[in-house]
């Protein structure tokens, strides 16, 4: 079955969004069996739209396609269908039903114009969309399947995996395809493809060394007859990168760092605290990003000068001494953080986000502290990059250097 996505909204030709639901869906139609060929992208223009269509109704089996679903003039994508397949649009009574209750239940009037969104041609049948309120189209006509889904991601992701997921279970044939990532911190993208150099030359299952915000990730990719025999084969070679990289490994696929270190927490029953002195709060906001996050967080503190740090507790001496960009300093604070919040480990950061030096310290020179009853730790980093680079890649670095050190716990 040969795919193709097909993106719409001029917004995303003007670069005001990225165009994430076409990577998602990339990443999905593998672990069908499904040949993704094309990715288009094309605005809110009924006659470029129906171009479009026309060209992937000629060339591909399954046509995917997310946005222009919505109530306004320039949602176009069911009047693109339509004129595409030579059919006419009617209002289906079952989804005008559920938008009228679904503006009902938020105490919200409900626009005359949202009624299009009920609309629908004699080949499609509506999706219901139980985040929003714009039905997807499902139209399958000679030997072709049209997907149409909304552009919000929470209402695609949903629907993808509630509604049309299972139903192209059914259809889809050939070899299976299985992906695992295994993502990874602390070593160069061009080191860890030298470690892992003797797995890349496999066809089957393949690699792949990607750059990523929290790290390097590996992806395994392999084909089979069975959902089983393409795990094993991955299973295998995940073995081989695992006893090369060790503990440089913190994570697979959906896991983020702050999931993974939750979890952790959590199951040692362990309390955690911050005080980030230059990173805005970013690692708190991290932190908090994971789910069940107060069974284990106490908070942060967010300090943003000397005075700050030392209403926080900071001995004052400490700053005279050796300044706020310091080994002692992040000692120090992740030391008073802990105390304060009363909690059984502590983690702060400090630095030079730049871009000009401070205390004859260059941008990017940042350190991170962690402090516990049992042990102490300092690490010092340099980053480089924009404001925002250098807060995220050492909220990153943080929690990585949080979970080295929680596994090491007894």
């Amino acid at each position: 079955m040969k795919a193709e996505i097909i993106s719409v909204g001029t917004e995303l030709l003007l670069g005001e969004i990225t165009d994430t639901n076409a990577s998602y869906l990339a990443g999905q139609l593998p672990l069908l069996g499904i040949d993704l060929y094309w990715i288009s992208q094309v605005g809110d223009n009924q006659t470029r739209l129906v171009e479009v269509l026309k060209r992937a109704w000629q060339r591909s089996d399954l046509i995917l396609i997310t946005g222009g679903l919505g109530p306004t003039e320039d949602d176009l994508t069911r009047e693109a269908i339509a004129e595409m397949l030579g059919e006419e649009l009617r209002i289906d009574p079952v989804s005008e039903q559920r938008i009228r209750e679904r503006f009902a239940q938020r105490g919200i009037e409900m626009a005359p114009s949202n009624i299009k969104q009920a609309a629908v041609i004699p080949s499609a049948k509506a999706i219901h969309n139980a985040r929003g309120t714009a039905p997807g189209w499902w139209v399958e006509k000679d030997g072709h399947i049209v997907m149409a889904m909304p552009g919000p991601p929470g209402e695609m992701h949903h629907m993808w995996h509630t509604e049309v997921l299972p139903r192209l279970h059914q259809r889809a044939t050939g070899a299976i395809i299985f992906s695992k990532t295994l993502k990874v911190f602390g070593l160069p993208e061009g080191t860890v493809g030298e470690l892992v150099s003797p797995l890349l030359s496999s066809a089957n299952p393949t690699l792949g060394v990607y750059a990523k915000a929290d790290g390097i990730h590996l992806r395994f990719t392999a084909k089979a007859q069975s959902q089983k025999q393409a795990e094993e084969m991955v299973a295998r070679g995940e073995a081989r990168v695992r006893s090369i990289l060790g503990e440089s490994i913190w994570g697979t696929d959906n896991d983020t760092l702050a999931s993974v270190v939750g979890h952790v927490l959590a199951e040692k029953g362990l309390s955690l605290a911050v005080m980030e002195y230059c990173t805005g709060g970013l690692l708190t906001a991290t932190i908090t990003d994971a789910p069940d996050v107060s069974v284990y967080f106490r908070g942060g503190l967010i300090p943003y000068s000397n005075e700050a740090l030392i209403a926080y507790g900071v001995d004052a001496k400490l700053i005279y001494d050796y300044g706020a960009i310091s080994t002692e300093m992040a000692q120090a604070m992740a030391e008073v953080g802990r105390l304060r919040l009363e909690a059984d480990i502590g983690v702060s950061i400090t630095g030079v986000i730049g871009p000009d030096e401070l205390e004859g310290k260059p941008a990017g020179t940042m350190y991170i502290g962690i402090d516990s009853n049992e042990s102490k730790k300092t690490i010092k980093g340099n980053y480089s990059g924009d404001r925002f680079r250098v807060k995220r890649l050492v909220t990153v670095a943080a929690l990585f250097e949080l979970r080295k050190m929680l596994l090491a716990l007894d």
